[in-house]
């Protein structure tokens, strides 16, 4: 019997398609795997094992399933955003547990093209954080179990490189897709402000916060991203595929043997920054040394890099902390603060002195202007992902406001600057960290370049491959 657990998006939707294999057989075998699995990795809060059989034959059913894109995908959902049936617990005791009776926007079209969400996944309490744990449980890194999987899409950056399930939604305010994708190896596309919808608490951290996917290759990335802006985004072929993939490999840790090419694209001018965004953050070797791969294996396929930092403000920690506690700040309100853990309550009452100032949007207008110049020069920014590997995975809710400010901030300072922006930005597996984890880079482009980066990307991937599931057995 063929196994589907490990295959990509795009194969499993094909071979649906193809009547191969069924939506209910792709999807017991992924229940399978998180019922074996999950009590070593936390990653989901709940899981729906009979509604998604059911709506997985349901999906088998369509009379349209010949043409849907994601047709019998398991797919796993950050427990923010609403799925109909299930509460949405956003990670905290002080969350209603009535069952939403419509599905989010971005919910409603992966199950549209196709797809059937096997689970709502963990998160830090009111995603506020870098690391994942809390009174729904904790999620670690499966390349690396005594670590958090980062944050606060972890639970579902873990349930994809667990190979729980091919690709996952997420979404990120301060860098909540792409601190959990490069700690867990995966690929993940913030877009930039507009092209998928938002609709992530009250006012989407001020319109910082965009809805994303979490996925093992850049095929299933862009795919993804294609279902999720139904339709507005540019760079995806009817068949799920794009010029710049990687051909998937079988089972659960494969790596592809393709070797490097050319450039599919247009010649980029790049711009290589290893310094941290944030004054006082130090990045670390391998992150330094994963930019620099990089940047070689981007000049060998034709295009031009170069050495050159943006002018970063030495404000933007203090700007990127005001709008970090001002949006979490706006999502405690209403919340019994005796059911909060303590980090939130101080990341929340801090935050009310900042919501009048941050509403009016003057200091993310002023970085704009400031990085614009750079941008003219240079068509993409490379910069390591992160600064250092991700905490151990311990309660850190449980331990105080200002520990988990320094946690956080040493280990992902890179992030921030993009969510202030609004503009696209990805994370890439590239490389390995001392301890056999994943290392990754970041991509940063100007508004609209969402299919530049994926192209990026595409390249790396095919340069240098990477093992796509973490080989838990």
């Amino acid at each position: 019997m063929t196994n589907w657990v490990g295959r990509t998006a795009v194969e499993i939707a094909a071979a649906v398609r193809d009547k191969q294999v069924t939506p209910r057989e792709v999807v017991a075998e992924h229940l399978a795997r998180i019922e074996r699995l999950d009590g070593r990795v936390g990653a989901f809060r709940t899981v729906r094992t009979q509604a998604a059989l059911r709506e997985a034959d349901e999906v088998g059913a369509r009379g349209d399933l010949a043409e849907l894109p994601l047709a019998g995908v398991p797919v796993a959902v950050k427990d923010n955003l609403a799925v109909r049936g299930e509460s949405t617990r956003n990670g905290s005791a002080a969350t209603p547990d009535a069952p939403a009776e419509h599905d989010h926007v971005t919910v409603a079209r992966l199950r549209a093209a196709g797809a059937v969400v096997v689970g709502l996944t963990n998160v830090p309490e009111l995603c506020v954080f870098g690391t994942t744990e809390g009174v729904h449980g904790t999620s670690r890194n499966p390349w690396d179990l005594s670590r958090t999987a980062g944050g606060s899409s972890g639970g579902s950056a873990a349930a994809v490189a667990a190979g729980m399930v091919p690709i996952a939604l997420g979404n990120d305010g301060m860098g909540s897709l792409r601190i959990p994708a490069a700690n867990c190896g995966l690929v993940t596309v913030k877009p930039g402000h507009g092209v998928v919808p938002a609709g992530i608490g009250e006012g989407d951290w001020f319109g910082m916060a965009e809805n994303g996917p979490l996925a093992t290759t850049v095929a299933d990335a862009r795919l993804m991203l294609s279902v999720l802006a139904d339709g507005g985004f540019d760079g995806v072929r009817p068949d799920g595929q794009d010029d710049s993939a990687t051909p998937a490999t079988s089972g659960t840790s494969g790596t592809s043997a393709t070797s490097a090419t050319s450039a599919t694209s247009a010649t980029r001018r790049i711009a290589l920054s290893l310094r941290s965004p944030i004054a006082g953050a130090v990045v670390t070797k391998p992150y330094v040394s994963a930019a620099r791969e990089a940047a070689g294996l981007l000049m060998k396929a034709g295009h031009q890099v170069r050495r050159a930092d943006p002018p970063y403000p030495q404000s933007l920690g203090l700007t990127a902390l005001a709008h970090w506690t001002a949006g979490t700040s706006v999502d405690a309100r209403g919340l019994d603060p005796r059911l909060l853990t303590r980090r939130t309550r101080v990341h929340a009452a801090l935050g009310r002195r900042f919501v009048g100032r941050v509403r009016t949007g003057s200091a993310r207008e002023a970085l704009r202007r400031r990085l614009e110049p750079f941008f003219d020069e240079y068509d993409v920014l490379l910069t390591p992902a992160l600064a250092r590997r991700s905490p151990r995975a311990v309660p850190w809710h449980e331990r105080g406001w200002l520990r988990n400010i320094a946690a956080n901030s040493s280990y992902s300072p890179m992030t921030p600057p993009w969510n202030l922006t609004g503009w696209p930005a990805m994370a890439v597996p590239l490389g390995t960290l001392p301890s056999g984890a994943p290392c990754a880079v970041q991509l940063v482009g100007r508004p609209g370049t969402e299919a530049q980066l994926l192209d990026l990307a595409g390249q790396l991937e095919r340069m240098r491959p990477w093992e796509r599931t973490a080989p838990l057995g």
